[in-house]
């Protein structure tokens, strides 16, 4: 029953309310008006995917045998590094090219729940969960 998307979800989420109060009480001075809703657009979405990694790893210890999960939690945890993790820098450093970076993250974070739906869209009940 251990799933290591259930510990990843975790973690995102003990991080995700630390940068968020990190931001709203230690960047608020700092950050304009502008860099402060990036680095809050970050931390909302890592919240929003660190639920998603726990219902990742909630299904995957109902369906260990499918791959479409697996590789769910992986685009979703890869979607918290690259989207979140480059508008927090962005926000921090103004260092614009990082925003190059942050569709790619929303990309990932798209195949994520993509392979979610297509979980259970497939009709054969022998490879339902493949």
């Amino acid at each position: 029953m251990k799933s290591v998307f259930l510990s990843l979800g975790a973690f995102c989420a003990f991080s995700g309310v630390g940068l968020g109060a990190f931001g709203a009480h230690g960047l608020k001075t700092i950050l304009s008006a502008e860099s402060l809703a990036i680095y809050q657009t970050g931390v909302t979405y890592q919240m929003w995917h660190s639920l998603g990694l726990f219902g990742v790893g909630l299904l995957q210890n109902q369906m260990p045998e499918s791959k479409k999960i697996s590789w769910s939690g992986r685009f979703m945890f890869l979607g918290i590094l690259l989207f979140s993790g480059s508008l927090y820098l962005l926000a921090i450093l103004d260092y614009r090219w990082l925003g190059m970076i942050t569709p790619v993250g929303g990309v990932c974070f798209l195949l994520s729940w993509l392979l979610l739906f297509l979980t259970f869209q497939t009709k054969n009940s022998n490879s339902r969960y493949k």
